[in-house]
């Protein structure tokens, strides 16, 4: 808890523990089974963090009584259940609420090795970061709320959103990783701040390497930005440093709370190039060297 792992994990035997994470939230985008589809990729994102297999999930929704189609509600479950399926998990229940909002997500049950949990902490002086994901998502579905998005960003960040952290999880467990994270609703930063607190170290940012969804630096630059965005930047508040000279809408992205996001992995940095290069090649096209681990400064992330 003091650390805020991305899940919890109950050691069985010597060499096997299971992992048990539970996410779910509001309608991000109109269409039910994409909807449907991001949420539960977002459930399972926090076993593939700490390098566990998802195993079995659970639905946990909340749908009006009246007025809406309940055909909404089997478009939901139905994007839920295929998106597990392609991850090889098994939806064995879940459980409903009558609620005026709908809410949708999945807790997820895994299986570790309790000797190779790979923890949100433990990044040394060092390490290189990567980021597997683009950022932006937050951004973009905010301008999709208020009507001002193109055809080409919303396909971007529902492609981005929609994808598993598998084949990123599988990848990185081949090498020597210290610490891994998957950014959500605490933005790029915040996470990163969670890992550097935990590991006592200082998160060096490169802002200009940063990957980003198509249209998040513009829109961003129009003022689409997130109640979350605010909070985060008013919590991280003089304990992450932004570099003046970075411009203003990269700096909104950095703060901007993500959904479904990708892996934040410290590895040795004679396995950086190594695990980029692997993940690449496993269809992690995002994955992008962002930073490095250095000793402990005055701040604990800086995003120069």
């Amino acid at each position: 808890m003091e650390t805020s792992d991305d899940a919890g994990v109950f050691r069985l035997h010597e060499d096997l523990a299971i992992v048990n994470t539970v996410d779910f939230f509001t309608p991000i985008v109109d269409d039910p089974y994409t909807y449907g589809q991001i949420s539960a990729a977002n459930s399972l994102s926090d076993v593939y963090a700490m390098g566990g297999v998802p195993k079995t999930a659970m639905n946990i929704v909340c749908f009006p009584q009246t007025g809406v189609d309940k055909e909404v509600l089997v478009d939901i479950l139905r994007g839920g259940m295929d998106k597990a399926q392609e991850a090889g998990v098994v939806v064995v229940g879940g459980h409903s609420v009558a609620d005026d909002e709908i809410k949708y997500g999945m807790a997820v049950t895994g299986i570790i090795d309790p000797r190779r949990v790979i923890r949100n902490v433990g990044a040394c002086t060092g390490d290189i970061l990567i980021l597997t994901k683009p950022l932006g998502t937050g951004i973009i579905t905010t301008a999709l709320k208020r009507g001002h998005l193109g055809d080409q960003e919303y396909e971007a960040a529902v492609r981005s959103m929609t994808t598993l952290n598998e084949a990123a999880s599988k990848t990185m467990l081949k090498y020597g990783v210290h610490a891994c994270t998957d950014i959500t609703g605490f933005s790029l930063l915040g996470h990163a701040y969670e890992m550097a607190v935990g590991s006592g170290v200082t998160l060096k940012l490169e802002a200009k390497a940063l990957p980003l969804l198509p249209g998040a630096l513009e829109l961003a630059r129009e003022g689409y930005l997130t109640g979350g965005c605010k909070r985060n930047r008013r919590y991280l508040e003089g304990k992450v440093w932004v570099n003046p000279e970075v411009a203003k809408d990269l700096e909104e992205v950095a703060f901007d709370p993500q959904t479904s996001g990708g892996l934040l992995i410290a590895v040795r940095q004679e396995e950086g190039e190594t695990l980029l290069s692997e993940l690449r090649k496993e269809g992690v096209a995002a994955a992008t060297l962002i930073g490095r681990v250095e000793p402990r400064g005055e701040f604990w992330v800086e995003l120069q």
